[in-house]
C-alpha cells in the first residue's frame, strides 16, 4: 500500500480550538503523517473550509487558520472550499490528476460530514483512498459521543466500501513505499 499524497482537511482553529473528541491525540496523530510526508517527499495538501463573511470560517479569520502545529509549510498547496466536499470548486481533482497522484491518504474533521463526503466523492471520482484510524475526528453529537461516530464511519460506512481503514501504525509504515 504505497501513498501518493496526504490530504488534510478542515483541521482548523475554529473547529479544533472547540475540542473535537481526543482533540490533542488527533492533532499529534495528523502531525506525525505530515512529518513523515515531508520527510518521505510525499505531497502534503491542505483543505480548508471558507465560510464566507461573518462566518467563523470567513477567509482571513484566527478560525479560518489551519492549526499552528498542522500549518502548511512553503509550497504546500491550500484548496479552500465553500462545500463539505474537499473536491467541489476546489481545483484539487485536477491538482491530483495533473501530478498522477491516485493513491490518497486522508485525514481530518468532521467526520460525518465534510470528512464523509470527501471521502465518498474521492472514491466516486476513482481515486483509492485510506484513512489512518485516530486522525479523523468529530464532536459529540445528540445521537452519540464523538469517538463511536468515528469508529462507527470507519468500520461500517468507508472500510471496505469507500476507503481503506486502517492503524496509524500502518499508515505511516506506508508513507514513501512505493507500489
Amino acid at each position: 500500500m504505497g501513498l501518493d499524497a496526504l490530504i488534510v482537511i478542515d483541521m482548523q482553529e475554529a473547529l479544533v480550538g472547540r475540542r473535537p473528541c481526543g482533540a490533542d491525540e488527533t492533532v499529534d496523530a495528523i502531525a506525525r503523517l505530515v512529518g513523515a510526508c515531508r520527510e518521505s517527499g510525499v505531497p502534503v495538501l491542505h483543505v480548508r473550509h471558507d465560510g464566507g463573511p461573518g462566518d467563523e470560517f470567513e477567509a482571513g479569520t484566527d478560525g479560518w487558520r489551519i492549526c499552528a502545529p498542522l500549518a502548511p509549510q512553503e509550497g504546500e498547496p491550500v484548496f479552500d472550499k465553500h462545500f463539505n466536499s474537499a473536491f467541489r470548486r476546489t481545483g484539487l481533482q485536477a491538482h491530483l490528476e495533473r501530478r498522477g497522484l491516485r493513491r490518497l491518504l486522508m485525514c481530518g474533521m468532521q467526520t460525518e460530514f465534510c470528512f464523509d463526503a470527501s471521502v465518498k466523492v474521492g472514491f466516486e471520482l476513482g481515486f483509492d483512498v485510506t484513512v489512518p484510524r485516530g486522525a479523523v475526528t468529530t464532536f459529540d453529537s445528540a445521537f452519540a459521543p464523538g469517538g463511536e461516530l468515528t469508529a462507527y464511519y470507519e468500520d461500517c460506512i468507508w472500510d471496505g466500501r469507500y476507503a481503506r481503514v486502517v492503524p496509524l501504525e500502518e499508515a505511516l509504515g506506508a508513507i514513501g513505499r512505493g507500489a
